[in-house]
C-alpha cells in the first residue's frame, strides 16, 4: 500500500468490498490507496473540519470518491457502504459516532482505536457485531486494529447472537486486551503486557482503571 505508514497498511489490508467510507479521512490517503490498488471501486471520505476535508478532496481528485464534510454517520445514508473504518481516535469517541446513527453502520467496520479498544469490544458485543480479527500495528505505539462482521442472523432476527471470539475467556481480559490476541498468545503480546506491568508497578499512584487492568495482566502473566 504506497503512502501509508505500517499502522495504515494493516487497516487497508482489512478492506475488500465495492464501497468503503472513511469516518475522519484527514489527508484521504487510505482511501487513496484501496483505490489504486483495487481493493475498493468507490470511496466516500467523512471529515468535520475544513482543512481535513480540502486535504481530502485534493489527494482524491481524479479517483471514484465522494469528500463529505459532515459529523461522521450524518454524511453516510443507511446502506450507501459495504464497509466504514474509524482510525486514530479514542474509543470513547469512535462508540459516540456509532452510536449516533447506528442504522448507517455497515455490515463489516474496521477501527483503529488509539486508546480505550475496550469501549469498541463492548459496543460490538451490545449491537451484535462480532469480533473476526485483530491484530497489532508498530507506530508511534503499539495500535490494535478491530475487524468487526454482522452476522447474517443478527441482520434476519435482528437479535443479538453471543460472540463465539470470547467463548471460554475471561471476559474481563478479553475486552480489555483482547480475545483473539489471548487465544493465540504470541511472544509479542505477552511482552506487551510484561511491558505495561512493569511501568504501572513502577508508579507511585495508581488510579482505579489502572489498578483494574495491573489485576488483570497479573490473571493473565
Amino acid at each position: 500500500m504506497p503512502h501509508l505508514d505500517q499502522r495504515l497498511k494493516v487497516v487497508a489490508q482489512q478492506i475488500r468490498c465495492v464501497t468503503h467510507a472513511d469516518i475522519g479521512s484527514d489527508h484521504g490517503h487510505l482511501l487513496k490507496a484501496l483505490l489504486a490498488s483495487g481493493r475498493i471501486q468507490r470511496g466516500i471520505a467523512i471529515e468535520n473540519k475544513r482543512q481535513p476535508y480540502e486535504n481530502s478532496r485534493s489527494t482524491l481528485t481524479g479517483f471514484n470518491a465522494d469528500v463529505r464534510l459532515a459529523d461522521g454517520l450524518e454524511g453516510l445514508d443507511a446502506g450507501e457502504a459495504d464497509s466504514l473504518s474509524i482510525c486514530g481516535m479514542g474509543g470513547e469517541l469512535i462508540v459516540r459516532i456509532l452510536d449516533a446513527h447506528p442504522d448507517r453502520v455497515p455490515a463489516t467496520a474496521i477501527i483503529q482505536p488509539n486508546r480505550r479498544p475496550e469501549r469498541v469490544r463492548e459496543w460490538a458485543l451490545r449491537t451484535g457485531y462480532h469480533l473476526t480479527h485483530e491484530t497489532t500495528a508498530q507506530g508511534h505505539w503499539r495500535y490494535i486494529i478491530l475487524r468487526f462482521e454482522r452476522p447474517k442472523t443478527t441482520e434476519q432476527s435482528g437479535q443479538v447472537h453471543p460472540d463465539p471470539a470470547y467463548k471460554g475467556l475471561d471476559r474481563e481480559a478479553a475486552l480489555l486486551f483482547g480475545p483473539h490476541l489471548l487465544r493465540h498468545f504470541s511472544n509479542d503480546f505477552a511482552e506487551s503486557l510484561e511491558q505495561e506491568r512493569r511501568y504501572l508497578r513502577s508508579l507511585p499512584r495508581l488510579a482505579a482503571d489502572a489498578v483494574r487492568r495491573l489485576e488483570v495482566i497479573d490473571r493473565i502473566l
